[in-house]
């Protein structure tokens, strides 16, 4: 038997594959357009020799056999050109002769990735399409007391909050005392959540900014939307735009150098700065961004060397403490931007946010807490951590908030919840169902990846190579080849038709209850669901 025909342990045949390719020959012209966009190489063109038998009624010396050679489409079994499903085969075909199609039984091959003793690495996405805020319902419908209003009629002022909010008495002493209080940005309930220049391609990245900036000064909507950790381009920092931009800063660093030496020729102060301690898809771990990604341009603006991996620490080395965090961090970063731009951590939802969020309410300078759940998603996590590490973001959210209304400070201390928020398209009833439970708004990544640039993965383990550099819709890569699929303009449209749509849906929700000033932050006596163990958690209504 020849070396490539060698049966080995980790051989694996079509039906181990999650995928199959389905091709038809008599439709396929071998027009060589499926094998050229396949970003794994998972099918490529192959010589198929077969056997037609001639038989003879008469005499058996006369049954012959012939053969038929013929060109056409076949898939490979290797482990690391395994078919993932993305359909990019299906989208390029002129003749609808190939597909994808899922396999119906379990599929073996996650029995064999840890080839060399490396665990598998996937773009954070759970293997679960479960989701508990698609289950809470809006149970309170103002009728004759507390008027509802018209959602298409009524003048709605859909903001909130970001930074510290102390009760005027204290904010007048403090000014006349230190002439300063703390800084207060208003803006859109809905944030699009940190993701990096390097893990993002630079045309979604300049699209996703494109939106921003369109829909603040056209449809004079604040959105904003955080770099994630690795900086920024120059051109942005030393622009007017960087006023709707949050500048994150994580435990790696990277991109810092940059924004430090750019403070000077700002022409305005970005909207807030976050501090990134962790990951809701895999908390207690840094972040990484693979080597694939690192070209030219990304290695000069995090001031590393091309074609290396940068994984950040899991904590910030220089801090061993959240008080430490809230005097060296904390405190430092608002004193570059002179004490005018708020500052706040971002952490992974466990179930030690509570001591986090009570030592931040001790310091003026901590604008605020973001909370990512278990669904938040990253780049390149281990399929362990992605699927059995994290805390759900309604209960972390709730104990939060609950807690802050113990202490007498829910209208001091904005909470934002991140983490599989729209995970099933429900973006809308996810963020109202979370705001009522107590955040002050939400943060997105993945659904607007979906929404605005075609993202083709999902939760049952379709595509999810975001990590490798091969995103076939160009999201997520930094290869040219690549990332040219994707206009930026057109990014930049849908991502205020998302933004547009989840207005009118979020008003279609909020107007019932007879607000139109303010959010329903906290209102949990709007929620309920049909599990009483969940109502009891959750502290809101059980209904059947």
């Amino acid at each position: 038997m020849s070396s490539n025909r060698t049966i080995k342990p980790s051989s694996l045949s079509l039906k181990d594959l999650p995928w199959q390719i389905d091709w038809k020959k008599d439709r396929c012209t071998l027009c060589g357009q499926c094998t050229a966009v396949c970003p794994v190489q998972a099918i490529e063109l192959a010589v198929f020799r077969k056997r037609n038998l001639v038989t003879s009624i008469h005499r058996v010396e006369d049954n012959r056999s012939t053969f038929d050679t013929f060109y056409g489409i076949k898939q490979k079994t290797t482990i690391a050109e395994a078919c993932i499903g993305c359909a990019m085969c299906s989208m390029v075909c002129p003749n609808d002769a190939i597909e994808p199609n899922p396999h119906p039984g379990t599929p073996k091959l996650k029995f064999h990735v840890n080839q060399g003793g490396e665990p598998r690495k996937r773009g954070g996405r759970r293997n679960s399409t479960e989701s508990l805020l698609d289950r809470i319902k809006f149970i309170r419908i103002s009728m004759l007391t507390d008027p509802a209003l018209d959602a298409g009629r009524h003048e709605f002022e859909m903001r909130t909050l970001l930074g510290r909010v102390l009760p005027p008495k204290e904010n007048m002493a403090r000014l006349k005392t230190h002439g300063w209080i703390p800084p207060v940005r208003e803006i859109y309930p809905l944030i699009i959540g940190g993701m990096s220049f390097g893990a993002l391609s630079p045309t979604m990245w300049e699209g996703l900014q494109m939106g921003v900036a369109y829909l603040n000064e056209e449809l004079n909507m604040p959105v904003r939307i955080s770099t994630g950790e690795g900086g920024c381009p120059p051109r942005l920092l030393r622009s007017r735009f960087l006023k709707y931009v949050i500048l994150q800063i994580a435990s790696g660093y990277f991109g810092w150098d940059e924004i430090i030496h750019a403070i000077p020729h700002m022409k305005e102060d970005p909207c807030a700065i976050e501090i990134k301690y962790g990951q809701g898809a895999k908390p207690g771990d840094g972040g990484l961004l693979m080597w694939h990604k690192v070209n030219k341009l990304i290695a000069a603006i995090r001031g590393v060397p091309q074609g290396i991996s940068l994984p950040s620490p899991p904590t910030h080395q220089t801090q061993y403490s959240i008080e430490e965090s809230v005097a060296k961090m904390i405190q430092s970063m608002s004193m570059a931007w002179g004490f005018r731009v708020p500052v706040y951590p971002k952490i992974s939802a466990s179930s030690t946010s509570l001591a986090v969020l009570n030592n931040l309410t001790r310091n003026e300078f901590a604008a605020g807490l973001a909370i990512d759940g278990e669904d938040g998603g990253t780049g390149a996590a281990y399929a362990v951590s992605v699927d059995h590490m994290g805390h759900p973001i309604a209960s972390c959210i709730r104990d939060n908030y609950l807690n802050l209304v113990k202490i007498g400070k829910q209208n001091e201390i904005p909470i934002f919840a991140g983490g599989g928020i729209g995970k099933n398209g429900n973006i809308a009833a996810n963020a109202a169902a979370l705001i009522m439970l107590g955040a002050s708004g939400v943060q997105i990544g993945k659904y607007v990846m979906q929404a605005a640039a075609g993202c083709i993965g999902t939760e049952n383990d379709r595509c999810n190579v975001c990590n490798l550099g091969i995103c076939p819709k160009g999201i997520t890569s930094q290869d040219p080849r690549l990332y040219r699929r994707l206009d930026p303009e057109a990014v930049a449209q849908r991502v205020v038709d998302l933004f547009v749509s989840f207005d009118t849906e979020l008003k279609k929700i909020v107007a019932p209850l007879g607000r139109s000033t303010s959010l329903p932050i906290g209102m949990s006596d709007a929620l309920g669901i049909d599990d009483r163990d969940v109502a009891e958690r959750l502290n809101i209504k059980y209904v059947v």
